[in-house]
């Protein structure tokens, strides 16, 4: 009877941290020009400042964005206690009917030839049914490690928290999956994409999503691969404890979504 009840307690501690870190994190779309600046200057900060991955596109105001960016949907994880833009990512889906590269998703751009699913590959599905998930970013502050290895992209640098509020930090990279799946499965997309280095498909499959791997490993920024997970594997897989998030999220981000499409939907209709 022991192992039920150790199992029924870390359900319960699990449980009482996802409710604090739904209360000490909130979730919003990055629409206006001073939201997205928010989110370049973070990417800025761990991928050219700290990793040196990316060039910035703007070095006096220290911000990284490209292309891509002008079409994508902006995801921002803030720390309420703080204010501090705690963690980000974006949602870019491909438009058949704009130039490239915005007609094809990033990773085609950098790594098309390494995807080599006879099924999961972008030219064998339907145009408008998938997405990628990129530029993910846990801030500096906010610290999370794997088995005392650092994740990509998610940086170390000690902050004035308490031990009880970095408990909850480790929920930031499922936070930021889940409002990429969130966001891409309340647009009516079907399959998300994204480009991982190994490490982070072993994480994501711990919380339940288990992504397929869809390509040949490639250099770039270190080893990395393509991965894809389809709404039928996202739901199936998706761990019970993470579910009253995953509403939360819906909860959240859905009237946001609703109204920038609204709101896009009109701007398009006055030109």
């Amino acid at each position: 009877m022991a192992p039920p009840q150790t199992s029924l307690r870390d359900r319960e501690a699990t449980d009482r941290l996802l409710t604090r870190f739904v209360n000490e994190f909130s979730f919003s779309l990055a629409i206006t020009p001073q939201d997205k600046q928010r989110v370049f200057r973070l990417r800025y900060d761990v991928y050219c400042d700290e990793l040196g991955y990316e060039e910035p596109a703007e070095s006096y105001r220290k911000l990284e964005y490209d292309d891509y960016d002008q079409n994508a949907i902006h995801c921002l994880i803030e720390h309420q206690r703080t204010g501090l833009a705690a963690a980000c990512t974006r949602l870019v889906m491909p438009n058949p009917d704009l130039t490239s590269p915005l007609d094809k998703l990033p990773m085609e751009s950098y790594g098309g030839s390494s995807l080599t699913h006879p099924s999961l590959h972008p030219e064998r599905l339907d145009k408008g049914t998938y997405y990628e998930i990129s530029r993910l970013a846990v801030a500096r502050a906010f610290r999370s490690r794997i088995n005392g290895a650092e994740v990509t992209g998610i940086t170390h640098n000690p902050h004035e928290f308490s031990t009880s509020e970095r408990a909850t930090f480790p929920f930031l990279v499922s936070g930021l999956f889940l409002a990429g799946y969130a966001l891409g499965s309340m647009s009516g997309k079907k399959v998300a994409f994204a480009m991982m280095e190994p490490r982070l498909p072993r994480l994501l499959a711990m919380a339940g999503f288990n992504f397929t791997k869809v390509g040949e490993t490639i250099e770039f920024h270190g080893q990395r691969s393509a991965y894809c997970i389809t709404r039928e594997q996202a739901e199936a897989g998706m761990q019970h404890t993470l579910a009253p998030l995953y509403r939360h999220i819906q909860q959240t981000l859905g009237p946001q979504l609703e109204q920038a499409l609204h709101e896009e939907s009109a701007r398009l209709c006055s030109l």
